[in-house]
């Protein structure tokens, strides 16, 4: 679209405005953009803006950001205070509403996030200090199964019967779910960024339907790019979320070129601003707006400045009368603070405010920083630009060293205060998740480590610890704390930390956890946190031998760490070493008497071996330790149901869907505990709320499958099977139950189909071959039908006579040979 005709005055207050100079190519060539249509070849989506420090990239942003709005755009503006995906929606989004225009379901359900995230990490369990928070013990849990199904194999397959296989995955999600609400919220606290996005793009899509341009603007995108790129990639280019609007234009700036393994096939769609420093024509305009017209005056600021638009500026804003009046830039800016009576350290904080402000001076003149040409504004906190900034703090720490110190040891007091005062209505287990605590925390941190680098830094290395334990954002905020207060003092204690926490890579967890592991010094009590808190990231990881590995050497230094017995106990028993998984367990409830979660998972490692009475004992105790929670009461209902007393398991099972009626699998086991008792109509309804709830659980798909196939609705029965062998690929038993279907409806070549696939996922699954033998016998293959009956028989000889002899009841008998074996009189099926 063509830009509307303008008067003089107006071309000339848009190019004087703010007092902004120079970059008319870079601002001609965004305005022309903007004019042009979506459907132009021209037309550019993906901007970058590159230069070194103090060449202006963030005056040229917010220059560029005053542009897209005279023309009446949405825009956000994000540097790097966000530490992740998540935050950086927000940060949008939060935006977005500013200008009124709210991304209203992205809204509510980042809320929804927020508050299932805090139910999560606050909610009691009866946990003794140091054990981990209910979010973390119980993610690392679902994480053992990868989120799906368990599949028994081997000699298990002996000992566990389908419907103990159930529930891999259905029960490990019911270990978050017990916090929490329901499936949706466990899926949204375990894996926020895949359903926050789709959301997010879609209100996103709707804004631009209604606004001729949305513009995002991320500033010092060196920073925030490890966490941003991949995901800024799906949005922009694979369109992995959905297809964004061509009207959404995104503009990067940052020091470095954009990290080609995120982006080298996509270079040809970024148009590249790159910034170098001023002309000295550019230069001399700058400082005549400034007043700055005597030749000997400018002649010396341009070789002090060397081109930066910061340095030209701080150097102009001083106002020298001649060439001897213009000093170094860093001298001048710590003048032009003195000069006004006001407190030279205000640049000593990362960012401040007026509460920030006041511990370092008296009187209220806070907005008196915003007219330094060095000081940037980003959500009402005021930050020194960094090519000022670290000079001035250079020359401060050589001419007052004792100054230096109080005035770090006064801010790191302040910070303390205010990061106390918060606590008292914070739970413990959320503080690292509240964003103003941790604001408090880290800062409070840093101007610690600037007063005394050497006294600090052993309790920044343990708030590191901490900081792993409670996932990537705060990791990576406690690493760049300790790393921007290396550079700050250039102590020799923090250089070290610095050079090795400047760049994280995508683990960042992992990364530090390793590199705390291999510091001397460290003691023995917080090596242990970092054993575990690595543990806790190899078990989500997948890998349990690594994890294992880990809790062993945490408990070499603590044999009486219950929650390294648990964790390594989940890890064994990922790893099918169950004898020595059970033993960790007796070891933890031994150490802990008073835990149910422990007694729970306890008693369901003894219910996976058979061993009910045993099983039954710890859920007793955990059921009577907290008689109102739900999953004790279901996971007791499981295990009667189990044990076949389906009586005491109907009563458990409907005491805990009265307790959470949110969640799916009580119901689901419930309802097979009615069809037992041939209320097969209640357990249709049972089966079916029960996937209303949670359409997504194998189990309960192929349970009512089972109903539907015993009441002839074949169709009904293979669209649920269909949906749970997506669901559960490699699980025998759904695959089989499904071949089962093909068979009683006559479809035998499907039929053979799925029973040679379960035998190949479970060799020794005896079931499935006295199924495969019968469908093979329909088809008059009798060898093969021979063949299997005999495996079958040398498997699980009861199993195979009671199949078989059911089937002769119905179809008359027949004489087959079984190999060497001899002949025997079985039933023809």
């Amino acid at each position: 679209m063509a830009e509307q005709q303008v008067s003089r005055q107006e071309l000339i207050r848009r190019r004087r405005r703010g007092g902004f100079v120079g970059r008319r190519a870079e601002l001609a060539a965004f305005r022309a953009n903007l004019d042009r249509d979506p459907a132009d070849e021209a037309y550019q989506f993906l901007f970058h803006v590159r230069g070194n420090a103090g060449v202006g990239k963030t005056s040229l942003l917010r220059q560029l950001e005053v542009v897209a709005r005279e023309q009446d755009s949405v825009t956000a503006y994000l540097d790097d205070d966000v530490h992740s995906v998540v935050e950086a929606m927000a940060a949008i989004s939060a935006q977005c509403e500013r200008q009124g225009r709210p991304l209203k379901r992205f809204d509510r359900l980042l809320a929804t996030y927020r508050q299932r995230r805090h139910e999560a990490e606050s909610a009691p369990v009866g946990q003794s200090d140091g054990e981990p928070s209910v979010a973390g013990s119980l993610a690392a849990q679902v994480g053992l199964a990868g989120l799906g199904a368990v599949p028994v194999v081997g000699a298990l397959a002996g000992v566990m019967d389908a419907q103990q296989v159930a529930a891999g995955a259905d029960r490990l999600r019911g270990m978050l779910s017990a916090r929490l609400r329901s499936h949706d919220d466990v899926q949204l606290v375990l894996t926020p960024v895949p359903l926050l996005t789709p959301v997010f793009l879609a209100d996103l899509t709707e804004l631009a339907r209604q606004r001729p341009r949305v513009v995002l603007f991320f500033d010092t995108y060196e920073r925030t790019a490890p966490v941003l790129d991949g995901w800024l990639r799906e949005l922009l280019v694979d369109g992995g979320h959905g297809e964004l609007p061509l009207n959404v234009l995104v503009v990067l700036a940052g020091q470095r070129r954009l990290d080609p393994g995120f982006w080298a096939d996509a270079m040809d769609l970024v148009a590249e601003l790159p910034l170098e420093v001023f002309t000295e024509t550019e230069a001399r305009q700058l400082l005549t707006t400034r007043g700055i017209t005597d030749e000997q005056v400018t002649g010396t600021v341009l070789r002090l400045a060397g081109g930066l638009p910061v340095l030209l500026d701080t150097l102009a804003q001083a106002r020298p009368t001649g060439p001897g009046a213009v000093q170094d830039p860093s001298g001048t800016a710590v003048g032009l603070v003195v000069g006004t009576g006001h407190n030279s350290y205000n640049n000593v904080p990362l960012q401040l405010d007026q509460d920030v402000y006041r511990v370092l001076a008296e009187g209220d003149h806070y907005a008196w920083l915003h007219a330094l040409p060095f000081v940037n504004e980003q959500a009402g906190k005021a930050r020194y630009h960094e090519v000022v900034r670290t000079p001035m703090l250079r020359l401060q720490r050589a001419r007052s060293p004792l100054g230096w110190r109080e005035q770090h040891t006064a801010l790191a007091e302040a910070f303390g205060r205010w990061r106390s005062a918060l606590e008292q209505d914070l739970p413990s287990d959320g503080r690292w998740e509240d964003g103003t605590w941790l604001e408090y925390r880290l800062s409070e941190t840093y101007h610690r480590l600037c007063a005394n680098p050497h006294q600090a830094l052993p309790g920044a290395l343990v708030e590191l610890v901490d900081a792993c334990a409670s996932g990537d954002s705060a990791c990576r905020r406690a690493a760049r704390t300790i790393a921007l207060a290396a550079r700050d003092t250039e102590a020799e204690p923090l250089a070290h930390w610095g050079e090795q926490l400047a760049g994280l890579d995508e683990s960042p967890e992992l990364t530090l956890l390793t590199l705390l592991l291999t510091q001397p010094g460290l003691p023995a009590e917080h090596r242990v946190a970092c054993f575990l808190a690595r543990a806790d990231r190899h078990q989500l990881g997948g890998d349990h031998s690594a994890a294992a590995g880990d809790c062993s050497a945490a408990l070499a230094l603590d044999p009486e760490c219950a929650r390294a017995h648990a964790t390594r106990a989940r890890s064994r028993q990922a790893l099918k070493q169950l004898p020595e998984a059970l033993a960790d367990w007796d070891r933890a409830v031994e150490l802990t008497s008073d835990q149910a979660a422990f007694l729970v998972q306890r008693g369901r490692l003894l219910r996976t071996l058979g061993r009910f009475e045993e099983a039954l004992r710890d859920l007793d105790l955990a059921v009577g330790l907290d008689p109102s929670d739900w999953l004790h009461r279901a996971e007791r209902g499981e295990t009667h149901r189990l044990a076949g007393r389906a009586a005491e398991a109907l009563a458990e099972l409907t005491r805990a869907t009265e307790l959470n009626g949110a969640e799916g699998w009580p119901l689901a086991s419930r309802g097979w505990v009615l069809h037992q008792l041939g209320r097969d109509e209640d357990a249709l309804a049972d089966l079916d709320r029960s996937l209303d709830l949670n359409p997504d659980q194998p189990w309960a798909l192929t349970r009512r499958a089972e109903l539907h196939r015993n009441a002839g609705r074949f169709n009904a029965a293979l669209t649920d099977l269909d949906l749970a062998v997506t669901l559960s690929p490699s699980w025998q038993w759904v695959v089989a139950e499904r071949g089962d279907t093909h068979r009683v409806a006559g479809r035998h070549t499907e039929a053979l189909a799925d029973f040679s696939r379960a035998i190949e996922l479970s060799p020794t699954y005896a079931w499935a071959l006295v199924r495969r033998g019968q469908t093979h016998e329909r088809l008059g293959q009798h060898q093969e039908a021979a063949a299997d009956w005999a495996e079958a028989r040398r498997l699980d000889p009861e199993l195979t006579v009671r199949m078989l002899t059911s089937a002769h009841r119905q179809l008359g008998t027949f004489r087959v040979q079984f190999g060497s074996g001899g002949a025997g009189d079985l039933p023809r099926a």
